[in-house]
């Protein structure tokens, strides 16, 4: 009897994977998508393919919301009136197919950070200066002995911090960007993750600005390009010429044979 029910729980769950790989997966999404306080109104919007039924929010390893959907709709939204700390996290989306007991795969998950500007900013410097050369390797560092546990490097406008890395004994890290492009070039921040605590953040402290300039042509160089476009030219004429004199001894050489030709066939006559 105990092995029927494991082979009906088994053939169900089974048949439920199976149907969950037709159903299109949700997206989620975070507004807004970055720089949230502790305190602020935030919205998650599970984004459905399909008319749902029912959708569930999920906190991974806390808890999980249901909520009715209109068929209607293609978003629904689950809100933080005054997001807190408990409620940072990761969080997906999952949903019901309307008239239908189909459910979809999990979303990609989100991640809700919170900023909690009770801690102090953390310091930074860049080395070798503010404005280098194409090609050259740059460090921005940051520190804070005291709370960074994990320390981020931001771009402004990246979404995303660039770079993450654990501070030394004295809490202070180096970010290294090797061989630096023009498209490096911008305002450079750092932020702070306290420790024990993966989802709250320090405030973004002050800012460093990058400028890559493309590295200039070395001395002579525009000579020698010089010269090495009078040689082309000079090679290209020269092979023209011959090709010319082929031609034409190839002509002079034709016309000889035929009238050779022709003072043969008049001598026979």
């Amino acid at each position: 009897m105990a092995q029927m029910a494991v082979a009906l729980i088994l053939g169900w769950w089974l048949v439920a994977a199976s149907r969950a790989q037709h159903v299109p997966r949700p997206s989620l999404s975070l507004h807004p998508s970055q720089g949230v306080s502790l305190g602020d109104n935030v919205t998650l919007r599970c984004h459905l393919p399909r008319p749902a039924a029912w959708v569930w929010l999920y906190l991974e390893g806390g808890w999980s919301y249901a909520k009715y959907s209109d068929k209607k709709q293609d978003t629904t939204e689950f809100s933080f009136l005054s997001a807190s700390q408990d409620q940072a996290g990761t969080y997906l989306c999952q949903y019901q197919v309307s008239e239908s007991e189909d459910v979809s795969v999990m979303s990609d998950p989100v991640k809700l950070v919170v900023t909690d500007r009770s801690f102090p900013p953390p310091h930074i410097s860049i080395h070798p200066e503010e404005r280098v050369g194409t090609g050259t390797n740059v460090t921005i560092r940051c520190w804070n002995k005291d709370y960074g546990a994990a320390f981020l490097l931001h771009k402004d406008g990246r979404s995303d911090p660039i770079q993450r890395l654990v501070p030394d004994d004295v809490g202070r890290v180096s970010f290294t960007l090797f061989g630096v492009t023009p498209a490096d070039s911008g305002t450079y921040r750092c932020s702070y993750h306290p420790k024990n605590d993966p989802f709250l953040s320090s405030p973004l402290g002050d800012s460093v600005t990058l400028e890559v300039t493309p590295t200039p042509a070395p001395p002579g160089a525009e000579l020698v390009s010089h010269g090495n476009l009078v040689v082309a030219v000079v090679r290209g004429c020269a092979a023209a010429l011959i090709f010319a004199l082929g031609v034409f001894f190839v002509i002079d050489a034709r016309s000889l044979w035929i009238r050779r030709d022709e003072s043969l066939g008049g001598e026979g006559i």
